[in-house]
């Protein structure tokens, strides 16, 4: 589906999802897409669809409307698009068209095949790429292939550095450490621009190791604005000498002898510079002949680094923003979410004190003591819903000590037993004698079987059944193979059982099929606790006849801490 993505401004992370026939763009709240920005008018666009995708009008705003830095008044975007209205940045992206045209002109042979003729010649990694520009073995190239090769090598390094590195400050230290290894210099540093205030500051910075330089950098005024301003990279080898430069000017009075700036071009915008110098000494200037460090070739090559490192950065700073706006989305949805719960659960409360308050005034005791019923059931589940989210919201390791499976599912039957009667529900529990002492967490264990006999329970309760006749049965059963290495607990109900398509939902975060009575998080917290202990959990199903979930995990025995199992007779035991 096509869209919209604010990638700076104050909407910064927001998605637009482009579905009707005409929307409109403004800072009015009657537009379907609001900007929160002063810059914007009230009804500064308007979008209509059209065979490609989008058509982009401008509705005669004051500040004008730009597409990949073009005013325009009417515009079909194209995906990648960058529109700019006011202060607001947003990336265009199209739906995509079908690929059942191109299904028809591209066939894949299948192997084996007669058409298939093909084989392969030769492989090469990522790793191996990287030196297949090395000039060792070409000792008779001529020197204008063996420079050729070199800016090769630089730019390939270049591109596999900024592809593997979403950090721009590591990114940036990457192109640093290139810069220095394939270009004489004494000095580098990259600035990048600051999207709020567009003033270049300092991101990275390096001085090679022996250089007789001033402790503190400082770069030119005159060669900063004059490559931002024109977007192109300047080579200077003598001030003094180079026409474009004021003798007044800076660059003179810090007398750098040789200086490269190119500009940091991204897709759509200039996002930093890279500048390094060096200056050479007059006895060595003797030695050299007057010949510079710096060529136009260094120029050119830093000028392709220079747009990589910004195309990375834009990228970054893309991948963030999206990052940022899926967090803020899952925020909201859990605030949304995790409030309608509080919110009956804090109405059941303020029942129950209503109860109490009542009670005390009339002197009596019956309805005190179901005010206070309602309230404690009431903190159960608040209590339950805090565990639940501390359980789910942070990664930790299970703390394992020596403990007993069937101990920890004979708990959750006494703890559920109540909930069961008052549910009339029959609650048995069939404990494996063999079960042997194992290793694990019990605590998270407790939680994951209790949050699984509970959903249980309220499955089999005749609100979920709906059957006059229904008598629920709830049975939790361990089990100890040793053959497979595992040990079980299975909780089984006669409940209305799952839609197959539904299975794989009931894990998913916040879906609950028990209406206002869950939070559609016991489920996801069963199944993490399990996964930390390297196990799993298995749901069978059948509409109409019930449930069946087990609970696996690796049998770990306590004094040498290695999975129980067993091998065939005359091989010895093998440890895992």
């Amino acid at each position: 589906m096509p869209s919209l993505f604010v990638f700076r401004g104050n909407d910064q992370g927001v998605r637009f999802e482009l579905n009707e026939e005409t929307l409109g763009l403004g800072r009015d709240a009657s537009n379907a897409i609001q900007l929160h920005d002063t810059e914007v008018s009230r009804r500064h666009a308007l979008l209509r669809r059209s065979e490609a995708g989008y058509t982009l009008t401008d509705l005669g705003s004051s500040n004008g409307s730009f597409v990949n830095g073009q005013r325009f008044e009417t515009h079909e975007l194209a995906s990648g698009d960058e529109v700019t209205l006011g202060s607001t940045q947003m990336l265009y992206t199209g739906g995509g068209g079908s690929s059942s045209d191109l299904a028809e002109k591209i066939d894949i042979i299948a192997r084996h095949q007669p058409d298939d003729k093909s084989r392969i010649v030769r492989t090469i990694s990522h790793e191996e790429g990287s030196r297949i520009f090395d000039l060792e073995s070409e000792g008779n190239s001529s020197a204008w292939l063996a420079r050729a090769r070199g800016n090769l090598q630089v730019m390939y390094r270049t591109a596999l550095a900024v592809s593997h590195t979403l950090d721009i400050n590591q990114l940036l230290d990457r192109i640093m450490q290139l810069i220095f290894d394939w270009v004489e210099c004494d000095r580098g540093c990259i600035m990048l621009v600051n999207p709020e205030t567009k003033q270049l500051q300092p991101q990275a910075q390096r001085t090679r190791s022996g250089a007789t330089v001033e402790d503190r950098m400082k770069i030119s005024r005159t060669i900063l604005d004059y490559v931002l301003e024109r977007s192109e990279g300047v080579l200077t080898s003598d001030a003094r000498e180079d026409n474009r430069w004021n003798p007044a000017a800076s660059i003179v009075q810090m007398g750098v002898r040789e200086a490269i700036c190119v500009p940091m071009q991204g897709r759509y915008d200039t996002v930093g510079v890279i500048y390094i110098d060096t200056s050479t000494s007059p006895q060595r200037l003797i030695q050299q002949g007057g010949a510079t460090k710096f060529s136009e070739e260094h120029l050119k090559l830093m000028i392709v680094i220079g747009h990589q490192a910004a195309l990375a950065i834009e990228d970054t700073r893309y991948y963030s923003a999206m990052v940022q706006a899926e967090r803020l989305a899952a925020v909201g949805q859990a605030i949304a979410t995790l409030s309608h719960h509080v919110k009956n659960i804090l109405q059941g409360i303020r029942g129950g004190s209503f109860l109490i308050k009542e009670g005390l005034q009339q002197h009596n005791e019956g309805m005190v003591g179901k005010g206070w019923e309602f309230v404690e059931k009431n903190q159960e589940r608040i209590s339950n819903l805090v565990m639940d989210m501390l359980t789910f919201s942070k990664e930790r390791e299970p703390e394992v000590a020596p403990a007993n499976l069937n101990s920890v599912a004979g708990d959750c039957v006494e703890l559920m037993a109540a909930r069961a009667k008052q549910r009339s529900v029959e609650l048995s529990l069939q404990l494996d004698p063999t079960m042997p002492q194992l290793t694990f967490d019990a605590e998270g264990l407790h939680r994951a079987v209790l949050n699984i006999v509970s959903n249980a329970i309220d499955a089999c309760d005749k609100d979920s059944v709906e059957r006059e006749d229904h008598v629920g049965r709830v049975c939790v059963s361990t089990c100890f193979d040793r053959k497979e290495g595992f040990a079980r607990v299975t909780v089984e109900d006669n409940g209305p059982g799952i839609e197959p398509g539904d299975i794989e939902q009931i894990f998913s975060l916040f879906v609950s099929r028990k209406g206002s009575r869950g939070t559609g998080l016991g489920l996801p917290v069963s199944q993490k606790i399990m996964k930390e202990h390297g196990g799993r959990i298995r749901v069978e199903s059948e509409v109409g006849n019930g449930s069946r979930f087990m609970l696996e995990l690796p049998a770990l025995l306590p004094d040498i801490n290695r999975t129980i199992t067993t091998v065939p007779e005359g091989e010895g035991r093998r440890e895992p």
